[in-house]
C-alpha cells in the first residue's frame, strides 16, 4: 500500500512539471497595469531573467502592495533555477525516472531565499486584499502564480513531492474561485486541466488520499482544458503550446510536436530552448524518414 502511495506522489511530480510553472503567468490587469507586467512576461518567456527582474522592481517600487509582482518574481526565479540545473531540457521532461529520482539538486542558496521571500511577499498581500474583498482577482491569481511555483520548486529542485500536494492544492483552489467570478477567465484553466490530468493519471487507491476541489479527474477534460488555453488564453496561451508539445514528445508524435516548437521559437527568438528542442525534434523526424 504504502509503496504503491508513493508511486501515485511521484506521479503527480511529474505531471507538475508538465506545468513547469507552473503556473507562472496569469493575466496582469492589477493595478500595476498590463503593459509592464507584459514586458516582465516577455522577458521571462526569452529566458532574460535579469530584465524581467527589473521591470518587476520598478512595478514593485510604484505599487508595493500588489501581491502581482511578487508572485512573478517568483515564477522567474523557479524559471531561472530549472534553467540553471537543466531541468527544462526535453531529455528531462520526457524521462519520468530522471523527475522523481531523488538524487539531490544543488539549488542557489541566494536564489532560494529570494524565491521564498517572494512567495511570503505574495502571500501577506494577497491575503490583506482578500481579506478586505473575497473576490479580488488580482489577489486571486497572484495566489495561484504562487502556490503553483512552490509546488514545482518543491517536488522538482528540493525533491518534496509529498510536500508539494500542499500548495498544488491551493493553487487550484485558487483557480477554481477565479473561475466562478470568470468562467471566461481562460488562463485559469490551466491548472484546473491539470489538475483533471493528474487525478486521471493516479491509481485508483491512491485517489482515496488525494483531493482538489471541483476536479473529477478526467484525462480528456483536462487536455481540452489545455487547448482551450493554446487557443483563447493571454499569458498562458504560450504555456499551454510548450505543455502540449512535452504531450506530444511523451505520445510518440514529434510532428505535432515540431508545429509547437516553430510558434514558440517564433515568437520568442531571444529563448535559446525553443531553437534547441524544436532542432531535436526535426532532427529526429528527418531521421525517421531516411
Amino acid at each position: 500500500m504504502a509503496e504503491r502511495r508513493r508511486s501515485g506522489y511521484d506521479k503527480i511530480a511529474v505531471l507538475r512539471f508538465w506545468v513547469f510553472i507552473a503556473v507562472s503567468c496569469f493575466p496582469a490587469f492589477g493595478a500595476t497595469g498590463a503593459v509592464t507586467i507584459d514586458a516582465a512576461v516577455e522577458q521571462m518567456y526569452n529566458f532574460d531573467f535579469p530584465a524581467s527582474h527589473e521591470i518587476l522592481n520598478q512595478c514593485i517600487a510604484a505599487h508595493p502592495q500588489d501581491p502581482l509582482p511578487y508572485a512573478f518574481r517568483a515564477a522567474a526565479d523557479l524559471f531561472y533555477e530549472m534553467d540553471r540545473l537543466g531541468i527544462l531540457e526535453s531529455e528531462f521532461l520526457v524521462d519520468d525516472k530522471r523527475i522523481i529520482a531523488k538524487k539531490k539538486l544543488q539549488p542557489d542558496a541566494a536564489v532560494r531565499a529570494q524565491f521564498y521571500k517572494a512567495l511570503d511577499d505574495t502571500a501577506s498581500r494577497a491575503e490583506a486584499a482578500l481579506a478586505a474583498n473575497p473576490d479580488d482577482r488580482a489577489a486571486l491569481f497572484s495566489m495561484c502564480i504562487s502556490q503553483g511555483v512552490a509546488t514545482d520548486y518543491m517536488a522538482l529542485v528540493e525533491k518534496r513531492q509529498l510536500s508539494s500536494l500542499s500548495p498544488a492544492r491551493r493553487s487550484n483552489s485558487y483557480a477554481q474561485r477565479l473561475l466562478r467570478l470568470d468562467p471566461k477567465y481562460y488562463d485559469a484553466y490551466l491548472t484546473t486541466g491539470f489538475s483533471e490530468y493528474i487525478l486521471a493519471s493516479l491509481p485508483f487507491i491512491v485517489r482515496w488520499f488525494v483531493h482538489f476541489d471541483n476536479v473529477s479527474g478526467n484525462k480528456e477534460r483536462g487536455v481540452e482544458n489545455v487547448r482551450l488555453v493554446a487557443r483563447e488564453g493571454h499569458y498562458f496561451k504560450p504555456f499551454a503550446k510548450i505543455l502540449l508539445g512535452i504531450a506530444a514528445l511523451r505520445e510518440k508524435k514529434p510532428l505535432e510536436a515540431r508545429d509547437l516548437l516553430a510558434d514558440l521559437a517564433r515568437d520568442y527568438p531571444n529563448n535559446p530552448l525553443f531553437r534547441k528542442e524544436l532542432a531535436k525534434v526535426t532532427a529526429t523526424i528527418g531521421a525517421a524518414g531516411n
